[in-house]
């Protein structure tokens, strides 16, 4: 009888063992950094998740410098940023980071004018006049020979920044630097600067929310924020002198502009790229991955990940308000993903 219940149950582990394979372990990836990401990065989770179910990823959404602190520091599994570490940063890094281009982004003019219905056309001039506080009122010369016909009031420029470390800041602040001599003296570029005039609020939903509750105002937007929230936003001249709204196409077309410069460790700007369909302040959005990920599930869940937001994940990219990252240069950065170990 013994004999024959063995038999059995040798029977049965052997037929069942197929059909009820292990499911994969569960892991959870923590990441922190870009507002301006932030839109694009949850409905790549939420995406993901039909298909990976075992994956969970949290995001905090605290803005480029915290994330770049954080990630640096060893309390996330991966950061956010707009704006690339420096040199003097990666020198001082206790950790090893991989800059991972993701996706590309702008950042836009904003504002609230009531008076007006099309969208505004600034110069360069314009803007760095605006933020420097040498233009102070909307009907200066030089925002009227940009936009003939249109009736710009004799109000007063309400200015509004970013409070918060920002990749968004970064980028806007970048551009200005290479349009204009005074600002790059005077202000420069960053996550964060001090800037001469106006009033802050903290991630983009804090300038967007300030904007739309304030007439006369303007500040800068990650373009998504803008379109969500209904925000007018402005063209703006670039190296060929058009004026170029932000959208797909045209934050393409600064990439492909650049990226012939791309280095290997694919930190560049793009701001105020050539190209006569370009749009000037553009930029690519970065995850920092540390290069050594003792954990080994976390480690393959960030690179299957990873490797699906560079394909896959690239198609939702233009009904998001932002550009996918050319082919050649994702190409190049899934090769480099080998380096995370």
């Amino acid at each position: 009888m013994k004999k024959r219940l063995g038999a059995v149950t040798a029977l049965i582990v052997c037929w069942a063992g197929p059909a009820f394979a292990a499911e994969p372990a569960p892991v959870t990836l923590a990441g922190a950094g870009s507002t301006f990401i932030y839109p694009m990065l949850s409905r790549w989770t939420r995406e993901y998740r039909k298909t990976h179910p075992a994956v969970q990823i949290s995001y905090d959404p605290v803005g480029s410098g915290r994330g770049i602190s954080r990630v640096l520091a060893g309390n996330v599994d991966f950061g956010a940023s707009d704006g690339p570490l420096s040199d003097a940063q990666i020198a001082h890094a206790e950790r090893r980071v991989l800059h991972v281009p993701v996706v590309l982004g702008a950042v836009v003019p904003a504002y609230n004018l009531p008076v007006v219905g099309q969208d505004l056309r600034f110069t360069p001039a314009a803007l760095a006049g605006i933020f420097l506080g040498k233009i102070t009122r909307w009907n200066d010369p030089e925002l009227v020979r940009a936009n003939p016909g249109t009736p710009l009031p004799a109000r007063p420029i309400t200015v509004v920044f970013r409070t918060d470390g920002s990749g968004t800041t970064y980028v806007w602040t970048d551009y200005l630097s290479r349009v204009d001599e005074a600002w790059k003296k005077q202000v420069g570029f960053g996550t964060t600067v001090r800037f001469p005039v106006g009033e802050g609020a903290q991630f983009n939903e804090g300038v967007r929310d300030v904007i739309k509750s304030t007439p006369y105002t303007i500040g800068y937007l990650q373009s998504s924020y803008a379109v969500e929230g209904h925000v007018r936003y402005g063209l703006v001249e670039n190296v060929s002198g058009r004026f170029v709204k932000a959208d797909a196409a045209s934050i393409t077309a600064a990439a492909t502009a650049a990226i012939g410069a791309m280095p290997a460790d694919f930190r560049i700007s793009i701001a105020n790229a050539a190209g006569a369909d370009a749009y000037p302040v553009s930029s690519f959005s970065w995850f920092l991955v540390p290069v050594s990920m003792a954990d080994a599930s976390k480690r393959a869940g960030t690179l299957e990940f990873l490797k699906w937001a560079l394909t896959d994940g690239q198609k939702l990219a233009a009904p998001m308000n932002y550009a996918p990252v050319p082919e050649a240069v994702a190409s190049r950065v899934i090769a480099a993903l080998s380096q995370i170990h």
